[in-house]
């Protein structure tokens, strides 16, 4: 549980960073996307880094999926925060920790293979998740994940590419 609240800490803190460079010093025809410095650290390590994932880091952790989200992807992975993990029903995260199994597939539910940033998200409606089952996406108000909205996007890692969500998603069944 405090490794999965972990990587959503990292996630969160890694979407906070920004570029100190004043928009005026920038060329017109370069965007803020081509002067972010490039990530250092892999989805595990970029999630632990923001301190905001602490619950989603110790089910990565619990369901052995750290070399798995440290290998060389990329993947797109929808990190829920901590505060999202306590939104769950009382039980729910210790009956996932106890089985690893099911915490696999709800772990798995929220990665897309490939690097999916933000301005290709927006232009789909459903997406593959390596769990297996499709999410769908609905960028008619904000950008929705099933039911999750997403807070903060295009967090970078070496690996692939984090968005930070408000809710756990729940495979269907």
């Amino acid at each position: 549980m405090r490794t999965l609240a972990s990587l959503a800490l990292v996630l969160s803190l890694a979407a906070c960073g920004g570029s100190s460079t004043p928009a005026a010093q920038e060329p017109a025809s370069t965007t803020s996307a081509d002067e972010a410095p490039a990530p250092t650290a892999d989805i595990v390590d970029t999630a632990v880094a923001a301190g905001s994932f602490t619950t989603l880091v110790a089910a990565v952790q619990a369901a052995g999926l750290v070399d798995t989200l440290k290998g060389e992807g990329p993947f797109t992975v929808f990190a829920p925060t901590d505060e999202a993990f306590a939104k769950l029903p009382a039980g729910t995260v210790e009956a996932l920790l106890a089985d690893p199994a099911a915490l696999a597939a709800v772990l798995t539910y929220h990665v897309v293979p490939g690097k999916v940033t933000a301005d290709a998200v927006v232009s789909l409606t459903s997406a593959t998740t390596v769990q297996g089952a499709d999410i769908a996406i609905d960028a008619s108000s904000g950008v929705k994940i099933n039911d999750a909205q997403v807070i903060q996007a295009d967090v970078m890692a070496t690996n692939g590419v984090i968005h930070v969500i408000d809710t756990v998603l729940l495979p269907p069944q």
